[in-house]
């Protein structure tokens, strides 16, 4: 069944500029700047006049592309909370007797964060996971065994902490007795509340 209008309100808070051009969305906020290309999606976005609101609408949609609204909701926020507060994630290592040894260096190309993970297993492979852009990891100072991720943009400092948890994944044995790995501990804010 097609709809014939939908739509959704997004509230940016002060201090955060939102720019939209051409479904091209740039949030500014004191952390920084991110943006996100939505021109895949063909959602409408309009100035409302309540300030400080933005409305999403779309027009003769079906099911899946209403769904896309709220999706595009989400990012934006996403994006609004990542200029303001930040994103950070800790990481623990699990192990039950090869000691995991994890040093933290940066990429001499890119120069963006390098996670090196040796030891794992007891495995001889080095394993190395590239973070992703704007993602900074470090060791934690008060904490055993843990690295924690922080950047603005909760889509890279998410998917960089999957790919060093995915690296570890135990192959040809049991899951359920071999538990060792990098697991995310702990999700949260930079800027706590």
């Amino acid at each position: 069944m097609k709809h014939i209008h939908s739509g959704e309100t997004l509230t940016i808070p002060e201090g955060v500029s939102v720019k939209i051009l051409s479904r091209l969305v740039t949030v500014t906020g004191p952390r920084g700047v991110l943006r996100k290309d939505l021109k895949h999606l063909s959602v409408s976005f309009e100035s409302s006049p309540v300030p400080n609101t933005i409305n999403i609408s779309l027009h003769h949609g079906g099911r899946k592309n209403v769904a896309a609204l709220r999706t595009v909701k989400s990012l934006i926020a996403n994006m609004v909370i990542g200029v303001t507060k930040g994103y950070k994630y800790k990481m623990r290592y699990v192990y039950a007797h090869f000691p995991i040894n994890v040093n933290i260096d940066t990429d001499k190309e890119t120069g963006l964060g390098q996670v090196e993970i040796r030891n794992f297993l007891g495995e001889k492979i080095i394993r190395r996971v590239k973070m992703l852009e704007g993602v900074t990891v470090e060791t934690s100072a008060n904490v055993k065994d843990e690295i924690v991720l922080t950047g603005n943009s909760l889509e890279n400092v998410s998917q960089s902490a999957a790919d060093i948890q995915q690296i570890c994944r135990v192959r040809n044995k049991d899951i359920r007795k071999f538990l060792d790995g990098l697991y995310v501990s702990e999700r949260g804010n930079i800027i706590e509340d």
